[in-house]
């Protein structure tokens, strides 16, 4: 060996010195190979399994989704298929509640420090989040630390401890929550909770998403596990990892997920709720001072915000990827925007709205989708004393959203919705909630490319037909400040069903 060490030293040696000229560069081209330099090995990845989601059910119905990623942290965590919307037989709150105390103390650990130290020996941080029909807890750690990221994960969802303080400690937090969400100079999440209460009056997707205040009391460990019995069992569970081998993400969910007993007991899935979502339209008007929502140097003027919205689909339905171009052809945006063409200066809400309208502060596009129906909706702001012209411009948009869209506006938005999906599955916390999110309701994930090919078959008349056929759904309405000058629910109604989107005169005797 000694001799080898020794050849191969000298090989390197006159290597050096036979490519070494008087001007201290080496004489032959990078491409060529040096002698005496073993042949490189490059790590290759087969065609398929660069792209493809990994999925395997557990005995217990538990499902396990990964997708690799190349790096040395990963993203891991558990998904259930709960939120606000399975509250129709409890207090709504549960979800709030149970988001807020996620990763407290468990059976293993002490409290919430104990969790966060044992993280922080991987690089880890946790987190947990809740929808309207998904509770999500996450962890991003390094890979090497996937065992302890598992276990903790299994004792974080399936073993908390509820303690009274933590509760209590919950229910202050919650309170300051739903003080700052009617303070905050931000009105969208409080529109936005307040058109799905219009759009499905008293069930699913309508329930309040926050905990109303007349809850906050009554929400206990009792109440918790009742619920927790019935919706958290494997087979609505989804465990999926970013960044990692599968074999190994199985190897954990069997160690740890596969034969654990509960904190609240044995699981009870035949009491879930099972309603679908039954969208009614309506109103929901909240009168509010808004002239000192924010006071200092540079004061936001007074404005009333209207968010007007109609029944789209289901993400499950084929009709998604046309409203979800639609949608993205809206566009909109706030009248501070700056930047150009990418930015969405192009959409039809800036050519048609901002750029017409000085007046309008703001006028934007959403669509809310869940696995039953869906939500199209439009959020504008303005002075109080135009909001009655404001509800017409809107009215009028979604009107000719039926028109047959321009060829360049299509494109520009199927272009613009494919950046923007791409862009977005760059980060691993992104590909983990759409792994998660998709294994959940489907069973399944459609790639990114997949979905890319269905945005590029969407043509002019599938737009048309999707928007025909949203049109004849009853309005959802959520208004917001003075709305001394908002037209009735009628009006907007008959505006809606008409030809042009304007609404029906009105003769003042006295102005």
């Amino acid at each position: 060996d000694k001799a080898r060490e020794a050849r191969l030293r000298w090989l390197g040696v006159a290597a050096c010195r036979q490519y070494s000229s008087s001007s201290g560069y080496p004489n032959v081209s990078l491409s060529s190979p040096l002698p005496g330099i073993p042949k490189p090995l490059f790590a290759s990845v087969d065609g398929q399994e660069k792209h493809e989601t990994r999925i395997t059910t557990l005995e217990n119905g538990l499902r396990v989704a990964s997708q690799n990623k190349f790096g040395q942290f990963c993203t891991v965590g558990i998904l259930v298929n709960s939120g606000s919307r399975h509250e129709a037989k409890y207090p709504s709150g549960i979800a709030h509640f149970l988001e807020k105390l996620a990763f407290s103390s468990t059976s293993q650990y002490g409290s919430k420090d104990e969790i966060l130290l044992s993280l922080e020996k991987h690089g880890g941080i946790c987190d947990c989040q809740t929808s309207r029909d998904t509770t999500m807890y996450a962890v991003s750690a390094e890979v090497k630390g996937l065992d302890t990221v598992v276990n903790l994960l299994s004792d974080a969802v399936l073993q908390p401890r509820l303690l009274d303080e933590e509760i209590e400690m919950t229910r202050m937090t919650v309170r300051f929550e739903l003080e700052d969400l009617n303070m905050r100079p931000d009105p969208e999440p409080l529109l936005t909770e307040m058109i799905h209460a219009a759009a499905y009056r008293g069930n699913t997707v309508g329930l309040p998403r926050y905990c109303p205040a007349e809850n906050v009391d009554k929400i206990d460990r009792k109440l918790l596990h009742t619920y927790l019995r019935s919706y958290y069992c494997p087979e609505r569970m989804v465990l999926a990892g970013v960044g990692i081998e599968h074999e190994q993400l199985v190897e954990c969910a069997r160690k740890y997920l596969l034969n654990v007993k509960p904190v609240w007991g044995t699981s009870t899935p035949e009491k879930v709720d099972r309603s679908v979502a039954q969208y009614t339209g309506g109103i929901i008007k909240m009168e509010k001072d808004m002239s000192d929502v924010s006071l200092g140097p540079t004061p936001i003027p007074e404005l009333t915000h209207i968010m007007i919205g109609l029944e789209s689909c289901s993400f499950l339905e084929d009709d998604f990827i046309p409203f979800a171009v639609l949608n993205m052809m809206m566009g909109g945006g706030g009248s501070f925007s700056a930047g150009g063409p990418g930015k969405g200066m192009f959409t039809r809400l800036y050519l048609n709205v901002l750029n017409r309208h000085h007046w309008m502060y703001n006028a934007t596009s959403y669509h809310h989708s869940y696995e039953d129906s869906g939500l199209l909706c439009i959020h504008a702001s303005a002075d109080p004393r135009q909001v009655r012209e404001m509800v017409e411009i809107i009215t009028r948009e979604f009107i000719q959203m039926a028109g047959t869209a321009g060829e360049m506006e299509l494109e520009r938005a199927k272009t613009q919705l494919k950046s923007m999906l791409m862009m977005n599955l760059e980060s691993r916390p992104v590909i983990f909630e759409d792994v998660g999110r998709q294994v959940l309701a489907t069973g399944k994930r459609k790639l990114p490319h997949e979905l890319c090919q269905l945005i590029s078959n969407v043509t002019a008349s599938d737009i048309k037909r999707v928007t025909t056929k949203m049109l004849r759904s009853k309005p959802a309405v959520a208004a917001l400040g003075d709305l001394t000058e908002l037209p009735s629910y009628e009006h907007i109604q008959a505006a809606l069903s008409s030809k042009d989107g304007r609404l029906p005169r009105m003769y003042r005797l006295f102005r």
